[in-house]
This record gives C-alpha cells, structure tokens and sequence, in this order.
C-alpha cells in the first residue's frame, strides 16, 4: 500500500471512523480538527514530510473505502516533541512505520520516521 498525502486522505474526507475509531468519542478531535491540526505539523520547519498509513482493510474492501492504520511523520525532532505535537490525539507515538508500505518518500540523514497510531 502507499503511504497518502495528507489531501489525498483527508480532502472531502468525512468518516470520523476513517482513522482512530476506538477514540473517536472518546477524545480523539473530530476529523476535520485532526486533519488541520496534521497540516500544521506537516508545515512546521523540522518537519520533512506527513503523510497517511493506510489500514490493510482498505485494500481489502471493493468501495475503495480509506481507512488509516496511523500518521507517519518524517522530522529531525524527537519522539518527546512529536508527543507533543499530538497532545489531545489520543494517540500513541512510535518510532518507524506501521506497518510495509511502498513509495516512502525520501528520509534525509538525521531525521527519523515517527508513527502516530490509535490502538
């Protein structure tokens, strides 16, 4: 699966249960929130690059229905700091991908690939 720009996935994007529906009720902001909120950390200046990991359940489904397993965000900053970034997401921060995806745009030396997930 490819990883999604943050307007691919979220332009005309409606489902609340699109992406982190365990918290979707229970904190996590609305998706129109959660998808401003992205583009702000996508345009800060130790940000490289944001982008959407795709769910498997999204390949698997006819309707071409997106469902994202998480965020990945390419960043010279460190795991505190993203932390910080998505304070209110209800989300947990790990270092790496979610999960095998292809066209992972280019990750400079010195930054690293921090996974923004909803369990």
């Amino acid at each position: 699966m490819p990883l999604l720009t943050l307007d691919e996935f979220f332009e005309g994007n409606t489902d609340e249960e699109c992406i982190g529906p365990n918290q979707w009720g229970y904190g996590r902001p609305p998706i129109a929130e959660l998808a401003a909120r992205l583009r702000e950390i996508d345009q800060r200046e130790d940000v490289v690059w944001t982008r959407v990991q795709l769910h498997p359940r999204t390949a698997e489904t006819a309707s071409g229905t997106l469902a994202a397993e998480g965020i990945a965000v390419c960043t010279y900053a460190e795991e505190e700091v993203c932390a910080q970034w998505v304070d209110g997401f209800e989300a947990d921060v790990f270092l790496g991908l979610a999960d095998c995806y292809c066209e992972v745009p280019k990750v400079p030396e010195g930054t690293a690939i921090w996974s923004v997930v909803w369990e």
